[in-house]
């Protein structure tokens, strides 16, 4: 049975909340190449599990399968949520992790169309479903404990590292790609079994994740939280928080449509309508990723400074304004670094959201249903939002409209930018204690 800890001196305790930071944020990192490693090399394997044809309709078909492994993450929020609420946030995180393994390694041993037929893809959408229920269950719990784990004055900035981590699982999943695509493989052999390579890597890594993890100290929120509020249903418990619910589903829904955007569906999007090369697509995804990843911990610190409110403000204000110019001119760039400044100017103000989106959302609930508070409604609002915003995009280009998307993009982050404007800024009014 989990103790509360013994109390430590400042410098041995900051040395603690330190160590599980960065072993927290490692685990994040590894599930989220796991999952994004699907989309980094989706422009390699989609001919291997569906038919040949048109190119934009394969990536449409992986795009689907693509938001297919959101829909599971709903139920991951619940599961995992649950499990961090009444068991504790380090077993919610270890068993995560090994749940991302199984999917990885399932996509990585997944015979091609050509040997199963119609298996291959369902295959493929049962590994997506797995890495969804893990990724549904990571989110909330690893947004739970590193805000819980943080000390009050530098909450904002070491909850940041969630996303420094999120984006740097998906550029790991870049670097490995650049790696086998400029120097270890030819394209004919990266299309043919090389796109397993980074598979294998990641169920090898979410082992070593879940190894890591298993040392994690729990958070002295959930220690000190009373063992029979823990026994409660979370989601009967959870219906008791309207306005919070409301408010997670609110301020997410614009936010993870620009996120997913600029990441996931940037790499398409270069390549099929700006028409950049394989390896200036990769380049310009990857110093992208750079740029917003040095953000987050800088607007992390700001929001510890003048509040969250500013920042999710300044987020839906750019936002709403500046979509439609920005995706028009990068459809329009003439060149790699001219395709970078665009999206670094669209990370600028993106990173206002991603940087602190997960802190505001723990700050929302009480220890006792923290991680389900966070995960379920954020899950719920990503598969709706962010699972979908590359196959819509691609769904327009199909029909000869691109630009429609960057007018939907625009009007949901209009509509989370209602929402800040209208909710309490949680720095000032935080439940984590």
């Amino acid at each position: 049975m989990e103790t509360s800890p013994v109390p430590l001196s400042p410098a041995a305790d900051r040395l603690r909340r330190i160590k599980a930071i960065f072993i927290g944020s490692c685990g994040n990192l590894i599930e989220w190449f796991d999952f994004y490693t699907y989309t980094a090399f989706a422009l390699y394997f989609a001919k291997s599990f569906f038919p040949a044809g048109d190119e934009v309709v394969q990536q449409l078909n992986a795009a689907l399968l693509f938001a297919g492994g959101f829909l599971a993450r709903p139920f991951g929020g619940w599961l995992f949520g649950h499990l961090a609420d009444r068991y504790g946030r380090r077993r919610s995180l270890t068993l995560s992790v090994v749940l991302m393994c199984a999917g990885s390694l399932m996509i990585a041993l997944c015979p091609t169309y050509a040997t199963i037929g119609i298996a291959a893809p369902i295959v493929l959408g049962l590994a997506r479903v797995i890495q969804g229920l893990s990724l549904g269950g990571e989110y909330g719990t690893s947004a739970t404990y590193l805000s819980e784990v943080a000390d009050r004055k530098h909450r904002g900035f070491y909850s940041s590292f969630q996303y420094v981590t999120l984006i740097g699982g998906q550029l790991t999943a870049i670097f490995v790609l650049l790696l086998l695509q400029q120097v270890l493989l030819s394209p004919e052999e990266l299309r043919a079994w090389g796109w397993r390579i980074p598979f294998v890597i990641g169920g090898i890594l979410a082992v070593m994740g879940a190894v890591m993890r298993r040392n994690l100290h729990e958070t002295e929120q959930f220690l000190e939280t009373d063992a029979s509020v823990k026994k409660e249903n979370p989601l009967r418990t959870l219906i008791r928080y309207p306005k919070e619910v409301a408010l997670v589903i609110g301020l997410t829904a614009g936010g993870t449509l620009a996120f997913y955007t600029y990441t996931t569906y940037m790499q398409k999007f270069l390549k099929l309508s700006v028409h950049l090369t394989d390896l200036q697509t990769t380049t310009v995804v990857a110093a992208s990723l750079i740029f917003a990843l040095l953000l987050q911990p800088l607007y992390g610190a700001l929001s510890d400074k003048i509040g969250r409110k500013p920042l999710l403000i300044a987020f839906g204000v750019l936002g709403t304004l500046c979509t439609v110019p920005l995706l028009t001119g990068l459809h329009a760039a003439k060149g790699p670094f001219e395709c970078f400044l665009f999206i670094a100017g669209a990370w600028a103000f993106t990173s206002c959201y991603t940087s602190i989106n997960a802190v505001v959302k723990a700050e929302l609930f009480p220890a006792h249903i923290r991680a389900t508070g966070v995960g379920v409604p954020y899950a719920v609002t990503v598969s709706i939002f962010g699972g979908t915003a590359e196959p819509i995009a691609l769904k327009f280009k199909q029909i000869g409209h691109e630009e429609y998307f960057y007018y939907y993009a625009s009007l949901c982050i209009f509509l989370s930018l209602l929402v800040y404007c209208t909710m309490r800024d949680t720095r000032k009014a935080s439940l984590i204690e």
